[in-house]
């Protein structure tokens, strides 16, 4: 087997098989963090830098593991010599899966079959920029290449989305749809929560005088992105919340920290739980899906935090926390009447998430293994579980959960490979016929994702 051939990842000539019959169906991404506006403004890319690393925190960390100084990272360094850094050092990240990106992204898309060393950077450098150069390498031009059908950004309710009408109009179709992401409203704990409120009262001509105007605001931006083919929306937590707060409680919150008072861990989840509670109702009403991302422990490195801001690389999880008793109260306050995926960052909590998912019917499901997971081991012992504990049938399928446009292609083509393998191998140990395993394999790689998310 040679390195990325068409034998990449699949262990049998029946994974082989499942893989041509799914990889190069239509990629529905129903969640990553695309800068819309660049995809809409269609402008060149004005290095290899810019489209490889330039946003890819997973290249950030991995460079940083082996001591490039930041100032050839996220700093002021050339672009060129950023690259020419990473290329010294790409040799002893092999083993890791951005070994494996950088390089599906430059032999896939950019035709640079070369291994990135510190003898070709130079050279990689010069072909990319030559291949950048090219009309039909411009951020369009890529979502057609890469055989995007339609992905879902992430966006604050503020937004007014007007990229994603921009892009749509030159794309000639519903390429892009916005996911509404409610975060900055519902964490009362942020330093930065009494200015985004003052701002989202701004946004919809408002003043918050109790938690029922927020409530309102939130609903008429719920609209808002409703309007402009929303589907879906998506919310962050280290632990899940469980809904189960009253309005009494969290109105007087609510009041209290918008007058500046410092608010107790009580009054401060009685705020939190109330109004997750509120939206997911929206969500509901609308039968979006409520996509719950849960077990980031973010920026517990200082020296980041304290030089480059939040969520520069530093997050990290947490077998510890309680997923399940806030859990429960929530999934069975929307049992049967919330479409919920669940999305697990900590590999200890898959079994925790795999059976609560089966326990509660076929709204709730399982997404991707997601962010620290999303390599090959962590995909197959997840998909190896789904199907032992859930059902492969109930899977919400892949998603790239990146900024960089590339990923939407090698990150796919990673899970359809490692999912045909996983599958494949079922079938040559004798536990399930080769014509299920291709209809499974293709309702989990595309049309069940796209159904469920009502894509």
């Amino acid at each position: 087997m040679g390195f990325l051939d068409n034998k990449y990842l699949l262990r049998s000539e029946t994974a082989l098989a499942l893989y041509n019959a799914i990889g190069k169906l239509p990629i529905v991404d129903p969640h990553n963090h695309a800068n819309v506006k660049e995809l809409a403004e269609n402008k060149k890319y004005s290095d290899p830098w810019q489209l490889f690393a330039a946003t890819d925190h997973y290249v950030w960390e991995v460079l940083r593991k082996r001591d490039v100084p930041e100032e050839y990272i996220t700093g002021n360094a050339d672009p060129e010599e950023k690259w020419i850094k990473m290329a010294a050092v790409f040799p002893e990240i092999a083993g890791n899966p951005v070994y494996e990106w950088i390089h599906l992204d430059l032999k896939r898309y950019l035709g640079i079959n070369t291994i990135l060393a510190p003898a070709t950077g130079k050279e990689i450098w010069e072909q990319a920029q030559a291949v950048l150069a090219i009309k039909s390498k411009r951020p369009q031009e890529l979502l057609k290449e890469i055989n995007i059908e339609v992905m879902c950004s992430t966006d604050d309710p503020v937004d007014l989305l007007e990229d994603h009408d921009k892009l749509n109009k030159a794309m000639d179709k519903t390429i892009v749809r916005p996911t509404w992401r409610p975060d900055k409203a519902v964490n009362i704990k942020s330093e930065n929560w009494k200015s985004y409120m003052d701002k989202l009262a701004k946004r919809f001509n408002m003043e918050f005088n109790s938690i029922k105007d927020l409530t309102a605001a939130l609903k008429m931006s719920h609209d808002y992105f409703a309007k402009r083919n929303c589907v879906a929306s998506d919310h962050a937590v280290v632990a899940p919340l469980s809904a189960d707060a009253d309005i009494k409680n969290a109105d007087a919150a609510f009041k209290s920290a918008m007058n500046g008072k410092a608010l107790t861990e009580t009054e401060a989840s009685c705020y939190m739980n109330y109004i997750f509670g509120e939206i997911a109702e929206l969500d509901s009403q609308k039968d979006w899906v409520f996509q719950l991302h849960i077990g980031a422990v973010r920026d517990v490195r200082d020296s980041i935090y304290k030089t480059l801001g939040p969520d520069a690389g530093g997050d990290v999880s947490d077998h510890y926390i309680d997923i399940l008793s806030p859990l429960k109260k929530f999934l069975n306050r929307f049992d049967n009447r919330l479409k919920t995926v669940l999305y697990c960052l900590e590999p200890g909590h898959q079994a925790t998430l795999a059976t609560i998912s089966r326990a509660f019917g076929s709204k709730v499901r399982l997404g991707s293994a997601w962010w620290l997971c999303d390599h090959p081991i962590g995909m197959k012992r997840q998909l190896e579980y789904i199907g032992a504990v859930d059902l492969f049938s109930n899977f919400a399928g892949m998603v790239s959960d990146s900024r960089k446009l590339l990923s939407y292609g090698s990150r796919f083509e990673m899970f359809r490979r490692v999912l045909s393998d996983v599958i494949g191998e079922m079938v040559e140990l004798g536990q399930m016929p080769y014509a299920p395993a291709e209809e499974l394999a293709k309702k989990m790689a595309y049309y069940g994702p796209k159904e469920f998310f009502n894509l």
